[in-house]
């Protein structure tokens, strides 16, 4: 496990010849520290984490990273450039802070000496939707064979991925991770402190692109993980053969490159998929001159790329057949959709943690595969730039197609209800709302025992106070 010395050797250079105290985990938020942790303060525009440091310190972590001289309330080393001393010999008691010109320059400085320092393979995974389900079945098919790190939530960015990074060791043999994409260089950023081995890019679509470009822009981004991997055969990019995005990056990696999808063309695909709703999906996957029919606890038949992403990592990385089914069926990571039901009797499909054209779409072909009177509860989709408007209108067509009622929420839901009326739908079966409360009571009016709501939108419609009214504790 890293200890202060390992902090020091990274900031300084070299290692002081002292006894060093283990750290038992690095945290931005002083709520998370535990004893003999590492507290990062970071400042922003917000909150300050340097406010937060004394109560760091009452829950018992052992050392503070900050860029404020806080001398005159705390004990402190001055690590500043043209104040470190040239040798250390002899560190405060703990709890004591480590002062240095910038906090998160510090910690990434920390977390790529640390990781340089693991002999361990680590799985990289970009893309714009799947990225969170697709760590969670990688590392479940890992963790059959190898003891596997896996990055918590989506700490996917400049900050995240750092703390994931300081968690390496106490005998890990793999870790996978999330990189985000917001700005050009800023995967290629993440790849130079993790230098992972294994590259999977599960697609490229229209969420974030009002702050990231163009799906050409966000394809440029989402490279830079397959141009970071090393050359093959240390390297392996896995890449979706279906996706038009991604299936040219095969040419701007030295790594080799692994395709899954749908088409034949591809080195693992399956066919013969059968979505069965609650009950997950099945299908026949094919690899070489083999094949197998499995039916995996996934919900929808989008899921079958995250399944073939999960098969895909674990022949890289040398698994049996048997390890990799076992990994794919053992129903833990099915993150985001969760189901509940309302007084009246109704299965609500709770899908709020957010939404892009691509995610929205996927649930609503897995609304359409439910029994029952079908209602689609749909929020503003935000962040999409030039696609704001074809990615409305896709989800009203396609919503248009089966929904037996359309409620809608927010300024831009408004071109979804224009798409689906076009599309040949009764403007009477559409219901617009402006904000997410305001749903409550007509949905309380109108929905029985045997309906099936879908309710997405993107986090800043707030979609789960309407799960949260309607729903029954069970």
């Amino acid at each position: 496990m890293m200890n202060i010395l390992d902090v020091l050797e990274a900031l300084l250079g070299y290692r002081p010849d002292l006894p060093g105290k283990v750290i038992s985990e690095a945290a931005i938020d002083s709520r998370q520290v535990i004893p003999g942790g590492l507290f990062c303060a970071l400042p922003g525009e917000r909150v300050d984490g340097h406010d937060y440091l004394a109560d760091a310190f009452r829950r018992k972590a052992d050392y503070a990273l900050v860029q404020k001289d806080l001398s005159a309330t705390f004990r402190q080393i001055d690590l500043r450039e043209g104040a470190a001393p040239k040798s250390i010999t002899a560190l405060p008691d703990a709890p004591f802070c480590i002062l240095v010109e910038d906090t998160l320059a510090a910690l990434q400085k920390i977390a790529g000496f640390w990781r340089s320092r693991q002999n361990i393979r680590i799985v990289a995974i970009t893309g714009s939707v799947g990225k969170s389900t697709t760590k969670e079945l990688i590392a479940d098919v890992l963790n059959q064979r190898y003891i596997t790190l896996k990055s918590k939530g989506n700490l996917n960015n400049e900050i995240g991925l750092p703390l994931t990074l300081l968690r390496l060791g106490d005998g890990y043999q793999r870790a996978v991770l999330e990189m985000g994409f917001y700005v050009p260089g800023e995967i290629a950023f993440l790849c130079d402190l993790a230098k992972p081995q294994v590259g999977v890019v599960t697609n490229i679509g229209t969420v974030h692109a009002e702050r990231a470009g163009s799906q050409e822009d966000i394809a440029r981004g989402k490279a830079e993980l397959v141009q970071a991997l090393p050359a093959a055969p240390l390297g392996t990019a896995i890449l979706n053969y279906d996706d038009p995005y991604v299936r040219p990056m095969a040419e701007k990696t030295s790594a080799s490159v692994v395709f899954y999808g749908l088409d034949p063309q591809a080195d693992l695909w399956a066919d013969e998929i059968e979505g069965l709703g609650l009950q997950g999906i099945r299908f026949r996957l094919h690899h070489k001159n083999e094949s197998l029919t499995l039916r995996v606890p996934l919900i929808g038949e989008h899921s079958v790329h995250t399944a073939l992403r999960a098969a895909a990592v674990g022949l890289v990385e040398g698994l049996s057949w048997s390890e990799i089914v076992a990994g794919l069926q053992s129903g833990h990571s099915q993150l985001r959709l969760v189901v509940a039901h309302s007084k009246e009797g109704a299965m609500i499909l709770d899908d709020t943690y957010n939404a892009s054209p691509e995610s929205t779409l996927a649930a609503l072909n897995l609304l359409d595969q439910m029994d029952g009177r079908k209602i689609a509860v749909l929020g503003d989709m935000l962040e999409l730039g030039q696609y704001e408007r074809p990615g409305h209108e896709m989800v009203g067509v396609r919503a248009a197609q089966f929904a037996a009622l359309i409620v809608l929420v927010g300024p831009r839901s408004k071109i979804t209800a224009d798409a689906a009326v076009r599309s040949g739908y009764s403007p009477n079966a559409i219901q617009w709302f402006e904000e997410a409360p305001q749903v409550v009571p007509y949905l309380e009016g109108v929905i029985r025992k045997g309906d099936v709501l879908l309710v997405k939108g993107s986090r800043g419609l707030q979609m789960e106070r309407i799960v949260h009214a309607l729903e029954v504790d069970e």
